[in-house]
């Protein structure tokens, strides 16, 4: 008891030295242990997140935590988000890749034109982008085959090779058009690589009524939404290397429905790509990149 009082007459001559009143002390820390107990509460559920999309920034993880801080009435900023997993040591670092080239356009194959410049697709199904990425293995390289749709950013074809044939584009284009409804008026964008200038390809879009759109240069800007989805599948969702290509594959597979069905993207809205592939319209790019100021140009956005 002596102590219990002895305690309270240093809190209140500390009150009083500092000009705080008995009731503003306890509030304050009230206010401090309830701080720390959300911020617990909101590290174990980036934990949990983190458990399916590893590489998960920051920005998505304040999005999707918002439901979550809702239910548990915690009113957290993003820069405070950034602080405090800063603080844990849970900021994901960028990776940078010594890229092997996938592409050689110094060939003889016909090249076609690009298409797709003034082009914006107001829903799925209008425009493919195609392109390949490698893939590391113990002992030498794999090469992943994407076709997404540019409208919902869903990856709707994908093959692991561990050639950098045809092979690989062909069979990812095959498996988007058996999942695709109608092929009509869809255009199909890559670069101008060897894989898809070859006669194979050619005459599988040809077959299907496919326009077909390159690349005119090597700015990556013209196949931009390809090349941002092969970066975020490489730094967020798959490993550095893979022991063999039987291993890689089975993670590609999970790793393009994590993409494809849980990752939000601010470049649709903040959408995962199957909702915005059920979209009609414009959808709100919340960053603006190169193609992101240009489609709200078109739509009368700017400023």
């Amino acid at each position: 008891m002596r102590t219990e009082q002895t305690s309270g007459v240093s809190i209140s001559i500390l009150c009083s030295l500092s000009g705080y009143t008995r009731q503003a002390y306890y509030k304050e820390r009230q206010e401090k242990a309830n701080s720390e107990l959300q911020g617990e509460l909101i590290i174990q559920q980036v934990i949990d997140y983190r458990k399916v999309q590893k590489k998960l920034g920051t920005r998505k993880l304040y999005w999707v935590l918002q439901p979550f801080m809702k239910q548990h009435r915690i009113i957290m900023g993003r820069d405070a988000l950034f602080d405090l997993l800063r603080y844990h040591g849970l900021l994901i670092a960028k990776r940078r890749y010594n890229k092997p080239k996938t592409t050689n356009s110094q060939h003889w194959l016909k090249k076609h034109p690009n298409r797709i410049k003034e082009l914006t697709p107001i829903m799925a199904g209008g425009l493919w982008v195609s392109d390949i990425t490698y893939i590391e293995l113990c002992n030498e390289n794999s090469y992943l085959s994407l076709v997404t749709d540019a409208y919902s950013r869903k990856i709707v074809g994908y093959h692991l090779s561990d050639q950098l044939t045809a092979v690989g584009p062909i069979t990812a284009l095959r498996m988007a058009i058996q999942a695709c409804e109608g092929t009509e008026g869809l255009i199909h964008h890559s670069d101008r690589g060897s894989q898809y200038c070859c006669d194979a390809y050619v005459e599988i879009l040809q077959d299907n009524n496919i326009s077909i759109s390159m690349t005119q240069d090597s700015d990556p800007r013209d196949n931009a939404i390809a090349e941002r989805v092969n970066g975020i599948l490489k730094t967020e969702l798959l490993e550095d290397v893979y022991a063999d290509i039987t291993v890689a594959r089975l993670a590609i597979r999970q790793a393009v429905d994590t993409y494809n069905y849980l990752r939000p993207h601010s470049s649709i809205d903040m959408l995962t790509p199957a909702l915005a592939h059920r979209k009609v319209g414009y959808l709100k790019r919340l960053w603006k990149g190169f193609y992101e100021r240009k489609l709200e140009k078109e739509a009368g956005m700017d400023g």
